[in-house]
């Protein structure tokens, strides 16, 4: 995982685990980052993280979801996070999370 995508993981990891660390806008512009997946994509990530209130699943949950391997969701889970990390969008978020 490279530095972008590291980022970004952990920060969902921390709002999966810990939601009442951003504030309500800041889960709102998270909720409209996630926007940008197609939606099984989308819901894939959000239950992988845990986020918005949803339970977090294990992989195996997802896979089987997504009618796929493990492995081939922990891919698409990477490959999304790859692809939000690199947008504008997450750019602007991540500034808005360092200044603070």
């Amino acid at each position: 995982m490279d530095n972008l995508s590291r980022s970004l993981h952990s920060f969902l990891v921390r709002i999966g685990i810990s939601p009442t660390s951003i504030t309500p806008q800041m889960e709102h512009y998270v909720e409209h980052l996630l926007y940008l997946l197609p939606p099984e994509e989308e819901e894939a990530v959000t239950h992988y993280y845990g986020l918005f209130g949803c339970e977090r699943r294990s992989l195996k949950e997802i896979a089987h979801e997504l009618d796929v391997a493990q492995e081939e969701a922990m891919e698409r889970i990477d490959n999304c996070i790859r692809k939000l990390a690199v947008t504008p969008e997450w750019q602007m978020l991540q500034q808005t999370i360092n200044k603070k």
